[in-house]
């Protein structure tokens, strides 16, 4: 099967969990975004799915993807789905539910980095709440931030299969998606990150780990990979890493 990535271009955003999952197993897919529009790509190709005719089953938003006749949306979701078709995640159905319950805490975690730029709403730009954000920020950094990741280092330490992955014996979807986590904060919040990742030891083992998988360092200098940029899910203004 060739999978049908449907995301934003020029940012790696929640679309990146997915791309990482697809990377790192080797599957076919088509990164819809990268496509010209003559043949049948980018944004105009995605929206056909939003705006466009009435779908019984439509996704509310990006990422979504497309498997067969699958129209499957919500990032801890697709990579639910993922996770057995490409051998990045357990067999067993309570190692499956385990896995899924650790992408999903990662997502209130994403979410909560995100919001830290736009606490007031998506709708207004970073400079019409610079004082909410920086508020935000101080909030996040010293009490959010270091529970989040206190709780993932745990997880990891209390892996009876494994002492450097979070779910079984073997690197899964999540232990991708963490990784992305923790450079998304290195690039937001230098200074903060550096910090609060000092004790966590086993978070920073597996970040390497995962970004010296030969696939994922190959994506990685592919030029396919959006750089972090201020568009993006993780941002970086000097002003909120204190």
């Amino acid at each position: 099967m060739i999978y049908e990535l449907y995301y934003w271009p020029g940012i790696q955003g929640r679309g990146e969990f997915v791309r990482l999952a697809l990377e790192e197993s080797g599957a076919e897919y088509l990164d819809i975004a990268l496509l010209p529009e003559e043949q049948g790509g980018g944004v105009p190709a995605m929206m056909k799915f939003l705006d466009g005719p009435e779908l019984a089953r439509p996704p509310f938003a990006p990422p979504f993807l497309k498997a067969g006749r699958r129209l499957i949306g919500q990032t801890a979701n697709i990579l639910l789905f993922l996770g057995p078709r490409l051998a990045l995640a357990q067999r067993d159905p309570g190692g499956r539910l385990w896995t899924h319950q650790l992408q999903l805490t990662l997502a209130d975690f994403v979410l909560e980095i995100h919001d830290t730029h736009h606490p007031i709403g998506g709708g207004f730009y970073y400079e019409e709440q610079k004082p909410e954000a920086r508020r935000r920020s101080r909030d996040f950094l010293a009490h959010r931030l270091p529970k989040f990741l206190g709780y993932f280092e745990r997880v990891i330490e209390r892996n009876p299969d494994s002492d450097k992955w979070l779910a079984g014996k073997r690197l899964s979807y999540v232990d991708l998606s963490m990784a992305q986590v923790v450079a998304g904060l290195r690039y937001a919040f230098p200074a903060a990150s550096r910090k609060a990742l000092r004790g966590c030891p086993r978070l920073r083992t597996l970040h390497d780990e995962v970004f010296a998988r030969p696939r994922i360092k190959r994506y990685a200098a592919s030029g396919r990979r959006p750089a972090f940029n201020n568009d993006d899910i993780f941002r970086r203004y000097a002003e909120l890493d204190a």
